[in-house]
């Protein structure tokens, strides 16, 4: 079982949520993509975050992480990660938070892996971005993670290259990147929508496990609201830019207030719903 590494300037006596957003964003001085968008995450929870296709999750993600310029956006508000304000924070504190602190898995694993460079590569490199070990300690590292992610690897694995791998392989690879420095937030972005629906179930029982097994909290960004069911203790519906509803995941989803939340219940199958939540 992997451990947990705590950030060395975790402060013990923090006694807030793990992460609370409040935040507003506009492209390039357009109308606002994200109008006072608000939810929190405690230390170790899954949180889910549902909405449809351009509803504003992906830029909430982005925000999280401070890389909305590179959309060309900007982001107004708050950002609080164990009491830090993101948004406010100097770019070189960033670059140490990321992939340290908070990690993110995106969409489409194929593309997210350099296809020109060998699977060591890239994970070495996401090691060596927040530490410098031997590299016999940093194979030892990477192999365990890649097994903790049930790849069954050896040192051959880390040789091949992205184009060997089938798409749920490719996925599980940037989950073990993800995860190399036992980050407290994992920010996991339609991580499953690209994959067949046995590798999804498969991701999804690999999050939960992660979770529990390193006290790991999630925001798990879908808008598939039966894996949301599946795998959230809470989720916060986005909508036209606004969160309209946030809390428990069976209330939100049995007994809906917002009119928006009750159209997206209303489009799933009973029977699927009934045992998700359940």
């Amino acid at each position: 079982m992997m451990k947990p590494v705590v950030s060395s300037d975790y402060n013990p006596t923090y006694a807030g949520p793990l992460l609370s957003v409040k935040v507003s964003a506009a492209y390039g001085g357009r109308a606002a993509v994200l109008r006072a968008a608000a939810f929190d995450v405690n230390a170790g929870e899954i949180v889910g975050l549902a909405g449809q296709s351009g509803s504003g999750k992906s830029t909430i993600a982005l925000a999280i992480m401070r890389l909305l310029y590179l959309k060309g956006g900007v982001a107004e508000g708050h950002i609080l990660f164990r009491g830090r304000d993101l948004l406010r924070r100097p770019e070189r504190e960033m670059r140490d938070i990321r992939g340290r602190e908070i990690a993110m898995v995106l969409q489409n694993p194929v593309s997210s892996l350099n296809p020109a460079l060998r699977l060591g590569t890239q994970m070495s490199e996401a090691w060596e971005a927040h530490r410098h070990t031997s590299s016999d300690a940093r194979e030892t590292v990477m192999l365990e993670t890649l097994r903790a992610v049930s790849l069954d690897v050896d040192r051959a694995f880390l040789r091949r290259f992205p184009g060997e791998l089938s798409v749920g392989q490719a996925q599980r690879v940037l989950i073990a990147m993800a995860i190399l420095h036992r980050p407290a937030l994992l920010i996991a972005d339609e991580a499953t929508s690209a994959l067949d629906a046995l590798t999804q179930s498969e991701i999804l029982r690999l999050f939960e496990r992660l979770n529990r097994e390193l006290a790991m909290a999630i925001l798990y960004i879908s808008h598939d609201l039966l894996s949301i069911a599946s795998l959230c203790g809470r989720v916060a519906v986005l909508h036209q830019g606004e969160i309209v509803e946030f809390g428990p995941t069976a209330r939100v989803f049995q007994a809906p207030v917002h009119a928006y939340t009750r159209q997206l219940v209303e489009a799933i199958p009973t029977v699927e719903f009934a045992s998700a939540v359940g």
